[in-house]
């Protein structure tokens, strides 16, 4: 047979393929209405499938073989309508889905293409792969079944009120010493640490899949493997509890799909009670691990309804809504359509308005989620491998997640062309994209960010030239002082020393050259080394005296001293260019800062602006651009904005610092 039947009502007789024999129909949950459905499974690909009343009527009477016999049978026993295009239809489903027993040449050959599909090994392989990867290790169901009535007793209310008696006593114990559980966390950040991290959350995880698998057991389900699946590399357990979808209870499926977070938080809720009794060591590492990571693991992680994990099943099972991400984005892509272009297409699936609402939000949330994801995933894929294969690994996370299936939109869009007509919807839709044009094409930029450094218009760091002793401070930190006033004087006795065998020298040179003048015979080429001699002596000895100047700190300007060396004390010796006192004079702030070149044409002397200090508590300032230099800055004068210092300016140091 072909994937697809088509029956007139002339050729109703026409005889209906058989079902595989292995397959099961039972009873499954009602829906949030009441209305009854049933599962039918695959027991060989481990597939279930939902169905309503009518394909239930059908499929429970498929044996009689023709599709008027069917249809004879049906009417009736019940109050459906029935139809040959209803048998069509089901004939369908359960031929795409390989429901039918294989019969015919053209049904092998199709069996034969899906296998060659499902085995290949090509780039679209590799790069599935990649992105999900499972590996079953073992087929727990007989062992889960011999160790259940040693472990059935945890699931007991008197176990769960002693496990809320013990976390409400651990929560009252720890925020006793609070200070003393947050300083635990910074051990954890050396090689024994993060050792002791991954192998305590690795148990957690094995914990948490093994209360799937056990309340799974428990309600009668099987399990068939438990394993590591590594999706986008990263290795996660997983349990196949799929076998729920036998259970007709609400409140069954409900707990195999907590059963996991609720073993981390019974977990959390004792460490947190036993880390208060331990001492330091590593039991009480492993108690804080389990106390904290645990918590935020099954909120952050487990919880969220938007990624197929323990949240997803949690909310697809209270909503009522099984296979709840296909249908709510089908819902999804319908009501955008809808608000797009009003094609006035039908609802691909009716719901209650409540339900829809909560579907169609649910939907957005998704799809708005999974982009901030994928792109994040991308970005670190990009900088965990070397930069090659971290591009072509983000390249696939962007062009497979995110570019795939806004084409595949876009592809239904163009579909949509023959029914397009212009309307209330697509007039909102065209002014939008005319308004998005705008907004992404006008330069809409009209302020320019610079780092820039606030000072005094006047001020001057002081630092004698000499190495030096402490003799005299006169000032501190917030004096006013005045034009040449001495602020610290310092003392130098070596210098002080070399100055006098300075003017010893300078003295022997000076009579020496005297006396050659008046001597005859003395030769031009000695006068003029003697020359030479006491030029070189009185230059040095000028230096001197400018160290030694230096070493009395003056102020250079009416103002006052915004910094002093801290500590500071007479007798303190202190090297050479260490700076000493701060000056700011009384003349007012000046802003300097440093824009890109490609920012020169946005601003012109007179233009104002604020200036924002990185202190919060330091409100912004008014200023006004002044001037512009007119040649690019190639050294720092200030190191204040460097980024070798921490600063938003990016700088190199050369070799002269």
């Amino acid at each position: 047979m072909t994937a697809t039947l088509a029956f007139v009502k002339e050729e109703a007789s026409i005889p209906l393929p058989p079902l595989r024999e292995e397959l099961n129909l039972f009873p499954g949950m009602p829906t949030l209405d009441g209305a009854p459905t049933w599962v039918l499974q695959d027991p060989v690909a481990h597939r279930f499938f939902q169905i309503g009343r009518r394909e239930f009527e059908l499929l429970s009477r498929w044996q009689l073989g023709t599709v008027d016999a069917l249809l004879d049978a049906v009417a009736p026993l019940t109050l459906l309508q029935i139809e040959v295009a209803d048998v069509e239809e089901l004939l369908t489903f359960l031929a795409t889905h390989n429901l039918l027993q294989v019969r015919g040449p053209r049904a092998l050959q199709r069996l034969l293409a899906q296998h060659q599909l499902i085995t290949r090994r090509d780039v679209w392989w590799l790069l599935k792969s990649y992105l999900f990867l499972s590996f079953p290790l073992v087929n727990p169901n007989d062992w889960l079944k011999r160790m259940l009535p040693y472990v059935r007793w945890l699931g007991s209310r008197s176990f769960l009120l002693v496990t809320l008696v013990c976390a409400l006593a651990g929560f009252y114990l720890v925020q006793r010493q609070w200070s003393g559980f947050l300083v635990t966390f910074p051990h954890f950040f050396n090689a024994q640490g993060a050792l002791i991290l991954a192998a305590t959350l690795g148990m957690v995880k094995v914990l948490h899949e093994l209360g799937h698998a056990f309340v799974a057991r428990h309600f009668g389900c099987n399990v068939p493997s438990m394993g590591v699946a590594l999706m986008v590399m990263w290795p996660v357990l997983y349990t196949d509890a799929s076998d729920a979808w036998r259970l007709t209870s609400r409140r069954q499926r409900l707990l195999v799909s907590a059963a996991g977070m609720a073993v981390e938080l019974t977990l959390a809720a004792y460490a947190t009670l036993l880390w208060s009794f331990l001492g330091d060591g590593l039991l009480r590492s492993v108690m804080f691990v389990l106390a904290t990571s645990t918590w935020l693991l099954t909120l952050l992680v487990n919880l969220n309804p938007f990624m197929r994990f323990d949240g997803y099943y949690l909310l697809s099972d209270l909503l009522g809504v099984p296979n709840l991400q296909t249908r709510a984005f089908a819902l999804g892509r319908w009501q955008l359509r809808e608000w797009l272009f009003g094609t006035g297409q039908p609802v691909p699936e009716h719901f209650p308005q409540r339900t829809q609402k909560l579907l169609l939000f649910y939907a957005y949330g998704v799809w708005i989620y999974r982009f901030f994801l994928f792109l994040g995933i991308a970005l670190l894929v990009y900088h965990f491998f070397f930069k090659l294969i971290g591009v072509l690994l983000m390249l696939v996370e962007i062009i497979w997640f995110i570019g795939m299936p806004i084409y595949n939109e876009m592809k239904s869009w163009h579909k949509l062309k023959p029914q397009l007509h212009w309307n209330t919807e697509t007039q909102r839709s065209t002014a939008l994209l005319v308004l998005l044009a705008v907004v992404l094409l006008f330069p809409w930029r009209l302020d320019v960010s610079a780092p820039a450094l606030l000072q005094a218009e006047q001020h001057a760091l002081l630092f004698g030239k000499a190495s030096g002793r402490v003799a005299d401070i006169s000032v501190a930190i917030g004096d006013s002082v005045v034009a040449d006033q001495l602020l610290v004087r310092l003392e130098s006795p070596d210098l002080e020393y070399e100055l006098a065998q300075g003017a010893i020298t300078i003295a022997t040179l000076t009579r020496e050259l005297e006396s050659r003048n008046l001597e005859r015979g003395t030769t031009q080429e000695r006068v003029r080394a003697l020359r030479e001699e006491l030029q070189a002596a009185l230059a040095e000895q000028e230096g001197r005296r400018e160290e030694l100047a230096s070493l009395s700190l003056q102020s250079p300007f009416a103002g006052s001293v915004k910094e002093l060396l801290q500590p500071l004390r007479v007798g303190d010796w202190l090297p050479a260019s260490q700076p000493i006192v701060t000056v700011t004079g009384n003349t007012g702030s000046v802003v300097e800062g440093w824009v890109q070149e490609t920012d020169l044409a946005s601003i012109a002397a007179g233009n104002s602006g604020w200036f924002y200090p990185e202190d919060i508590y330091r409100s912004a300032v008014r200023v006004q651009l002044q001037a512009i230099d007119t040649a690019s800055t190639v050294q720092l004068d200030e190191g204040y904005l460097a980024s070798t210092l921490g600063g938003a300016l990016p700088v190199r140091t050369d070799d002269n610092g």
